[in-house]
């Protein structure tokens, strides 16, 4: 499936900003099952200062410089990308959840995407006892990771609330499991907490969902910026992707755009501006298949 991505981010600033230094996270790049055809990013007011790199988890980095005066700063994003992801494994056939903790455990692998990096708490996501139980209940002994994983997900879609107002980009996971609500950043670090409180490798996803097409049910969080779950299932299955919002695996709706260990490390513009008074954000997305 081939498909034409357009984002646009609009910050509304108050006052007029003097000065500002970003980081932007908005760049697709080529990953397994994840071909990128073509981007460009278009920021305005122009940068002064604008390069590009890579962080460690591999994901695409520009870190810009405003030196000009604004009351808007606008990002957009065109991309073409082609996704083929592979097919996820047989629930049943992956090893029982103790074996994948101990293996994961064990590992002295220290490259990009480890299962090492993602087993500990990091910046928002804390391992929640009340969570930890939660999740427990999904992996009695012997159960092979996936499926229970996929209980998880299941759970979380059936007793969480889907609420754009419930919280906001820095509610905790404690906080949204105890609303029961919030969007697919809260159920996704819920997710993951649990996961993790079980010694189970999780990684969170930004990224972008399919535009519904007529005939065909909308998923929670597509005309928007969208964000899952990646599950390590042991050495011969790898990573797989799951959806709580939507409860679903990840799979051809589903366009990656940055890997960490939870939002912050993928987060799509963050950094410093000199301004007096509040900000107001406006993010639209737009993914269309092509063939």
């Amino acid at each position: 499936m081939i498909y034409d991505v357009r984002q646009a981010t609009i910050y509304h600033y108050a006052s007029t900003v003097a000065q500002a230094r970003h980081v932007l996270r908005l760049t697709p790049i080529n990953r397994n099952g994840q071909r990128v055809h073509a981007t460009a990013l278009d920021i305005d007011p122009m940068p002064h200062e604008r390069r590009e790199g890579h962080d460690f988890f591999g994901n695409r980095i520009s870190w810009i410089v405003l030196d000009q005066p604004h009351d808007t700063l606008t990002v957009k994003l065109a991309a073409r990308i082609t996704l083929e992801p592979p097919p996820a494994p047989e629930a049943d056939t992956t090893p029982p959840w103790e074996e994948v903790r101990e293996t994961a455990y064990g590992s002295s692998d220290m490259s990009a995407l480890a299962p090492a990096h993602f087993l500990f708490p990091s910046r928002q996501v804390s391992l929640d006892p009340e969570i930890r139980d939660y999740a427990a209940t999904s992996f009695p002994p012997g159960r092979p990771v996936l499926d229970g994983a996929i209980e998880l997900m299941n759970r979380i879609k059936t007793e969480f609330v889907y609420d754009i107002g419930a919280t906001t980009a820095s509610t905790t996971p404690p906080m949204s499991f105890a609303l029961r609500r919030g969007v697919c950043q809260d159920f996704s670090h819920v997710m993951i907490s649990g996961l993790r409180s079980l010694g189970l490798p999780a990684a969170y996803v930004s990224g972008y969902l399919r535009t519904q097409q007529p005939g065909q049910v909308r998923l929670e969080g597509s005309d928007a910026m969208h964000a899952w779950v990646l599950v390590w299932c042991g050495e011969a299955a790898g990573w797989v992707g799951l959806d709580p919002t939507n409860d679903v695996l990840a799979g051809v709706d589903h366009l990656v755009l940055a890997i960490g260990r939870d939002y912050a490390d993928v987060a799509p513009l963050d950094g410093v501006v000199v301004v007096a008074g509040s900000q107001r954000l406006e993010v639209a997305v737009q993914v269309t298949p092509v063939v």
